[in-house]
């Protein structure tokens, strides 16, 4: 990481001495379209020094802007910096003349690449750009919805991102009691699926024999996570978070343990979205595991349905959704008088985890689950295991799912295999009893039955 800081101070030392060397004559107004100017000039320059100091400006000048003044510069990214639609044609029809000509085909790649992939190359070039611009993608997806005409602006983004943040330039460390305090604070800050309230709770989950957190980091966001993932060390498969998180438990030896147990995942850079991390850190973190404690033989998660409810209400505004036959008339009416804050009934146990079951293996958009969750493990190779009853009774787990949970299991022989068939077929994998479940509850007679590993 020093040769990190060592490469920032030299580029911070370049953009002054390029400073010194330009002649900014610009509208220097807090406006978009004054930044717009600014990224011609970025665009049109050659020297190093001059460049990266005119990135460091952009940046800077960006981070000045008020909001309407952000949405102004990526109206201006989305209307002045795509690629340029003449040169687009003349180049295509020289191709068309003589498909052979090689010269013809990298003239034609080169000018349709859109002007602001290497707008955004040259603004990382500034110190911090990398940060800067994970920064500025977060704030074009917040406006994303009420500005679909940026939606280009965010595909390159997205395009260079994905090489930048390659799998090949990603770091792995085990996070414990001795790491630096603020990326401990970051930690905390960045849980998403069940809170770290204090400094004492996050020693629980580090600093014991039984617990591990590993996370993802780019040599470019020196000490800020990409995403990371939390372990419990345990003789058996789980079925709730509570006593997983429990601040009176009784632990084992790391040594004792059968059973890995991944039961939080969590991404922590908003403007990374769409960048797939997860599926490496987890196939990683099973190899380091197996590396250390070769007595582990089940790898398996307890994992959230953040969609369930969301998509059951959505079914209970329909009329005559077959799925909800498996509801008595009371359940019916209670589930859509929002069942209240507290966890269900008892006898809304089978008929919800049933419910569950049918959302996570059939309710699709086009070949692919709907619940978010379930399209990242079911496509990175695992097999739908078990729907827990009353896993998560925090409020967050009754508002998303009235606190099932779920496990997937990542079987060692089995992940290529049932990855290939959820890519190719849309084939979800599994266990039997969760194909039991699936029996009791009726088909939409449109949709053809979806293939069940």
């Amino acid at each position: 990481m020093s040769s990190t800081s060592f490469f920032n101070d030299l580029l911070a030392s370049i953009a002054e001495q390029g400073r010194q060397l330009l002649d900014l004559r610009r509208d220097r107004s807090p406006s978009g379209r004054a930044l717009g100017d600014l990224c011609e000039a970025l665009l049109s320059g050659r020297g190093e020094a001059s460049g990266v100091a005119l990135a460091r400006d952009v940046l800077a000048s960006y981070a000045a802007l008020p909001p309407q003044g952000r949405a102004e510069f990526f109206d201006e990214l989305a209307a002045r910096f795509g690629p340029d639609r003449d040169k687009v044609e003349e180049a295509a029809r020289a191709v068309l003349e003589d498909p052979s000509d090689e010269a013809r085909l990298r003239r034609l790649h080169k000018v349709s690449e859109p002007r602001r992939q290497e707008l955004i190359r040259r603004l990382n070039l500034a110190p911090g750009g990398t940060s800067a611009l994970v920064g500025m993608r977060r704030e074009l997806l917040a406006g994303l919805r009420e500005h679909p005409g940026w939606a280009d602006v965010d595909r390159d983004f997205e395009h260079l991102f994905s090489s930048w943040f390659n799998r090949g330039f990603l770091v792995m460390r085990r996070i414990d009691w001795s790491t630096p305090a603020v990326i401990l604070e970051r930690i905390i800050r960045y849980e998403a699926v069940h809170e770290i309230r204090d400094w004492d709770d996050l020693r629980r989950r580090i600093d014991v024999p039984d617990r591990r957190l590993y996370a993802f980091f780019h040599p470019a966001l020196v000490d800020d996570p990409l995403i990371f993932v939390e372990v419990a060390l345990m003789r058996a498969i789980p079925d709730a978070v509570p006593p997983i998180l429990a601040e009176q438990r009784e632990g084992i030896d790391a040594a004792e343990a059968s059973t890995a147990v991944f039961y939080s995942i969590s991404n922590c850079q908003e403007g990374l979205r769409g960048i797939s991390f997860g599926n490496f850190l987890i196939k990683q973190v099973v190899e380091e595991l197996r590396r250390d404690l070769p007595g582990l033989k089940t790898f398996v998660t307890l994992s959230p349905v953040p969609g369930l409810r969301a998509w059951l209400g959505t079914a209970l505004a329909e009329e005559g959704h077959p799925a909800l036959s498996v509801l008595s008339p009371e359940l019916r009416e209670l589930l859509e008088n929002g069942g209240g804050g507290a966890p269900l009934p008892e006898e809304a146990r089978e008929p919800l985890r049933a419910l569950c079951a049918h959302y996570l293996v059939r309710e699709k958009r086009g070949s692919r689950p709907l619940d978010p969750v379930a399209r990242f493990h079911l496509g990175n190779g695992a097999r739908l295991e078990r729907v827990n009853w009353q896993a998560d009774p925090s409020p967050n787990g009754l508002r998303q799912s009235f606190g099932l949970m779920v496990n997937y299991l990542y079987d060692l022989g089995d992940i290529e295999k049932n990855h290939e068939a959820f890519a190719a077929q849309g084939t979800v994998a599994a266990a039997s009893a969760v194909t039991r479940l699936l029996k009791s509850v009726p088909e939409l007679k449109t949709q053809a039955p979806d293939p069940v590993a």
